[in-house]
C-alpha cells in the first residue's frame, strides 16, 4: 500500500479513477454515428448524465443538430444547440412531463433521411414521464414513491413504469417514424440491459402487463383502479417493427468504472478484487456480506492476501420502515460498520456515481476502524439508526459524509473496502 497516502485518500483516489472512466466526454465520442448526408439530426435524451452526454455530442459533431434532453435538477450543463431541461427525480413532476411532450413533438414527422440521436442514462424513468392514457401524473407520482420504498429492484420498478407510460418501452421510437435511431446508453442497471435503463424509451419491451401487475401484488402496493385497468388491457399498443438501421450501444457501465478503480488500486500497491458489477439485495445485508469477506482477508489472507481492495457495483435496495434520512450507500456502510465491530485495518467508501445518494446532498460516506467507537462516544447507536433508516444522520454526526455534488454521469453504486493488513 502507498506509504504516502492515508487509507481515506486511497479510497478517494480509486473512486475518482472510476468516475473519470465513465465521464460522458470520454465514453460518448467513440460511438457517435456519421451525420446524415441530407437529413436532419435531432438529439433527445433523459437521465442524470444526459446534459453531459449532450455536451459530448456538441463537442464532437461535424454537422448541424438541435434537440432537447432532460436531466435532474442541479445536473444541467451548458449546451449551444441542445436545450437542457431540469426536472424531478426520483419522483416525476410537471417539468419532466412537459419535456417528454416536447421531445415527442421534436421527433414527430421525421423522414428516412433524418437521424434521431437518443442519449439515455439512469434516472430517465422519472425524468421522461408521460402517463399512459387513463392515468394522471399524480397517480404516477404516488406509485413512484411506493415503488421506491418497498424494496423492489430497479428492473421490477422499470417494468411497472414501462407499462404505465406513453413514451417508454419503445414508444418514443414509434414516434420517430421512418427516421434512423441511434441510442447511446450509460447503464446504471445490473446486467446492463439497455431496455431497462430509463425504461428503454427507444427499445421494444419484451415484458408483459401481467408481469407488472404481479410486481405490484408481490410488494402489496395499493394502486388506483385506473392503474390496474391499464395493466389489464390485453394489448396496450401496436408495436412498430424496428428500423434495421437503428443501433443501440451501451457506452459506459459499472464494469468499466470497477476496472478503472482496480487499475488504480494496483498502482497504489494493493490487490484489487472485483466481487461483481451487479450486486442487488438489501443494502444493509450486502454490507454484512462485504464485512465477512473483508475479515476473511484480514484474518486468513483468503481469497487474496492483504493489503487488498474489495470492489463492487450494482444497485442495492432499502426497504423503508423508519422515518430517518439516508440512501442505499450510507445504509450499506452502516450495515458494514456494525458487522465489522471495529475490526482494525479495514476502511470503506460507498458512493453513488451520480454524486447523490438517494435524495440527500451527499454521494456517500466513509467507514473507519474507529467509526463505532467514535459513534458510541457521541451517544450514537448504530443498530437504532439502522432500524430508523437514518444512516445519513449517523455519518453526518461523525463528519464522515462524502459530498461531491452532481458528477453528471451515472453507473450506479460504487463500493470499495480497503483491507490494510494492519500496516497503517
Amino acid at each position: 500500500m502507498s506509504a504516502s497516502m492515508a487509507p481515506e485518500e486511497c479510497l478517494k483516489a480509486v473512486f475518482t479513477a472510476a468516475l473519470a472512466a465513465v465521464d460522458p466526454m470520454i465514453v460518448v465520442p467513440p460511438f457517435l454515428p456519421t451525420p446524415p448526408r441530407n437529413g436532419r439530426t435531432i438529439v433527445v435524451g433523459a437521465g442524470k448524465a444526459a446534459a453531459r452526454m449532450a455536451q459530448a455530442v456538441e463537442a464532437n459533431w461535424s454537422g448541424g443538430l438541435r434537440g432537447l434532453v432532460v436531466t435532474r435538477y442541479g445536473h444541467g450543463a451548458d449546451c449551444r444547440h441542445i436545450e437542457v431541461v431540469e426536472a424531478g427525480h426520483p419522483v416525476p413532476d410537471e417539468a419532466g412531463a412537459d419535456a417528454a411532450s416536447r421531445i415527442v413533438d421534436l421527433v414527430s414527422g421525421l423522414g428516412s433521411d433524418d437521424l434521431v440521436l437518443c442519449l439515455i442514462s439512469g434516472g430517465g424513468s422519472s425524468l421522461l414521464t408521460m402517463p399512459a392514457p387513463g392515468i394522471t401524473l399524480k397517480e404516477k407520482r404516488l406509485l413512484s414513491r411506493a415503488l421506491l420504498s418497498c424494496g423492489a429492484t430497479i428492473s421490477e420498478m422499470n417494468c411497472v413504469r414501462r407499462h404505465l407510460s406513453a413514451i417508454k418501452g419503445g414508444r418514443l421510437a414509434d414516434a420517430c417514424g421512418a427516421a434512423r435511431i441511434v441510442t447511446l446508453v450509460i447503464s446504471d442497471v445490473p446486467g446492463d440491459d439497455p431496455s431497462v435503463v430509463a425504461s428503454g424509451p427507444t427499445i421494444p419491451d419484451a415484458s408483459t402487463p401481467a408481469e407488472a401487475l404481479a410486481i405490484l401484488d408481490r410488494y402489496d402496493i395499493t394502486v388506483p383502479e385506473s392503474v390496474r385497468a391499464v395493466l389489464r388491457e390485453p394489448c396496450q399498443r401496436n408495436v412498430t417493427i424496428p428500423n434495421p438501421a437503428n443501433r443501440v450501444a451501451v457506452v459506459a457501465s459499472a464494469q468499466l468504472a470497477l476496472e478503472a478503480a482496480a487499475s488504480k488500486a494496483t498502482e497504489l500497491g494493493f490487490t484489487p478484487l472485483i466481487l461483481s458489477n451487479r450486486i442487488e439485495g438489501e443494502a444493509r445485508e450486502v454490507g454484512v456480506v462485504h464485512a465477512a469477506i473483508a475479515r476473511q482477508i484480514l484474518n486468513f489472507g483468503q481469497p487474496v492476501a492483504g493489503p487488498a481492495l474489495l470492489l463492487s457495483g450494482g444497485e442495492t435496495t432499502v426497504s423503508v420502515r423508519g422515518n430517518g434520512r439516508g440512501g442505499r450507500n450510507v445504509e450499506f456502510l452502516l450495515g458494514l460498520a456494525a458487522a465489522l465491530e471495529g475490526s482494525s485495518g479495514i476502511y470503506a467508501l460507498a458512493c453513488d456515481t451520480d454524486g447523490i445518494d438517494g435524495s440527500e446532498d451527499n454521494a456517500g460516506a466513509f467507514v473507519r476502524p474507529c467509526t463505532l467507537g467514535r459513534a458510541q462516544a457521541l451517544g450514537l447507536n448504530a443498530t437504532e439508526y439502522l432500524a430508523n433508516n437514518d444512516a445519513y444522520s449517523f455519518f453526518e454526526r461523525l463528519s464522515d459524509l462524502i459530498v461531491t455534488g452532481p458528477t453528471r454521469t451515472n453507473v450506479n453504486d460504487f463500493r470499495a473496502v480497503l483491507i490494510t493488513a494492519g500496516d497503517v
